[in-house]
């Protein structure tokens, strides 16, 4: 397989994958958008909503119903962001933790038992090996 060939398998891959593990998210579940606020939060602590806004890559005005909902549902808290008063801090709340862990878990579970069901204990090795490595790639800057 050439370069590009296995590039593109990558890129399928991930796409359907991603695909696919938000089509097995509860009903009920919170939106992409508010999950993804949610998941940026638990990684890296307290952010502005322009922080937020820019790793969503919107518009901080986009972000601004998605914030709002998240505050009104307990899931975030709003303080002053101490290095800039005029600014406001999100951070999350232990329900907006458990709300995220809780949609996480259910999303790990589907992927585990089909992981178990239809990959050999070699390419489950390698998955795991290739999930780490496109966890790398995700997180490059220079690219």
């Amino acid at each position: 397989m050439e370069e590009h060939e296995g590039t593109a398998a990558v890129r399928r891959g991930a796409m359907r994958l991603a695909r696919r593990l938000r089509a097995e998210r509860p009903a009920e579940s919170l939106s992409g958008a508010k999950l993804s606020v949610l998941a940026h939060l638990y990684r890296n602590g307290g952010m502005t909503p322009k922080e937020i806004a820019a790793a969503d890559h919107v518009r901080a005005q986009s972000m601004t119903r998605v914030l709002a909902d998240l505050e009104t549902h307990g899931l975030v808290a709003r303080e002053r962001d101490p290095s800039d008063g005029r600014q406001s801090l999100l951070t999350l709340t232990p329900a907006g933790e458990a709300a995220l862990i809780e949609d996480m878990s259910h999303r790990d579970d589907w992927l585990g038992a089909a992981i178990a069901r239809h990959l050999s204990p070699a390419e489950r090795h390698l998955l795991y090996l290739a999930g780490e490595l496109m966890d790398r790639l995700a997180a490059a800057q220079d690219v």
